[in-house]
């Protein structure tokens, strides 16, 4: 049983009412399909689970759900609120652009109120910075503190806090800033497309194409920060129509390399940044839905190994946090 987010990889949580799953703080599911997703709190994705850990669980939540005295329920969703905090979503069957409407409105929406939410209390504090700054030291004090929220800004955009793993095992980190030179492009081959990225080593930032799988891996690491400020209703609505358009995601995804012809950053094409907003948006759900369709048509293999990709970033991430000799001490108590 898994614990961290595929995507984020931060953790799901847990709670104590679901006893064959307890892990995350909203589940989502749909007893009629038997599908079991942990809806991670931080970013907002759906994690769909393993097969074997679902049935019990779906079983579960059902029974919870009709049980629990606070919910809202739609013809096709419903939201219940556990007593002990533990929150569900029903799926009933909606039809696909309404069901995609609901579930990345609520992913969406909350990334970009926290983006404003972000920037804005920012700016509250340089201008607070500033503020105290030129009160205490003049106008060198103040201009110092602006230089110094400069710096920290310039600091966290060139920081290389974005990582994935492609097929040769070799741990890729990107920086905010080398997201925005990621490109994808046709290929001449049965792959889907391929995707060039900047990752970088130490102070050198190399250009690398990935196709495949590693295509894949690269735009899921790297959508989330191009789409950091979320969409408002209508771009989701706008982002959904896209994949409408084309039947189906994977039908999105065939076809999104094709056009990137047009989109020109300093005059090469396939620029990611340069697409437009819905664009964008849509191209992130359609990687989501394609790794649901094929988990949902026997390729758990390829689920459980994002998990485990998660989990080991993850723990990556958490021991880089942790003073030096930390690590490996033996318990003294």
């Amino acid at each position: 049983m898994y614990t961290t987010c595929m995507f984020c990889q931060r953790s799901l949580g847990a709670n104590e009412v679901v006893e064959a799953f307890p892990v995350g703080r909203r589940l989502a599911f749909d007893a009629g399909k038997g599908r079991l997703w942990v809806v991670c709190r931080s970013c907002e994705r759906w994690n769909l689970t393993p097969l074997e850990e679902r049935w019990e669980a779906v079983e579960a939540c059902e029974k919870l759900f009709r049980e629990t005295r606070t919910r809202m329920s739609s013809e096709n969703v419903g939201l219940a609120r556990h007593p002990e905090g533990l929150e569900l979503v029903r799926i009933g069957k909606p039809v696909r652009a309404e069901f995609a409407a609901w579930r990345y409105g609520d992913q969406f929406g909350r990334r970009r109120r926290r983006g404003i939410l972000r920037w804005t209390f920012a700016g509250a504090g340089l201008a607070g910075g500033v503020a105290v700054a030129g009160i205490a030291g003049g106008a060198v004090g103040a201009l110092l503190a602006f230089e110094g929220a400069n710096w920290v800004s310039l600091l966290n955009y060139v920081r290389p806090s974005i990582r994935f793993r492609p097929e040769d095992g070799l741990l890729r980190r990107m920086s905010r800033s080398g997201v925005r030179e990621t490109r994808i492009r046709p290929t001449d081959d049965d792959t889907l497309f391929r995707v060039q990225a900047r990752p970088q080593r130490f102070d050198i930032t190399t250009a690398e194409w990935f196709e495949g799988e590693d295509a894949l891996r690269v735009l899921r690491a790297a959508l989330p920060t191009l789409n950091a400020l979320g969409g408002k209703a209508r771009t989701v609505a706008a982002a959904v129509s896209e994949i409408s358009e084309r039947g189906h995601a994977h039908a999105f995804l065939e076809q999104i390399a094709v056009r990137s012809e047009g989109y020109l950053r300093e005059g090469v094409p396939g620029s990611l940044v340069r697409m437009p907003g819905p664009v964008r948006l849509a191209l992130e759900m359609s990687l989501h839905e394609e790794d649901e369709r094929r988990a949902l048509e026997g390729e758990l293999w390829r689920l459980e190994r994002a998990w485990r990709e998660a989990e080991e970033i993850a723990a990556i991430a958490d021991r880089l946090l942790l003073p030096d000799g930390a690590i490996d001490k033996p318990d003294l108590c």
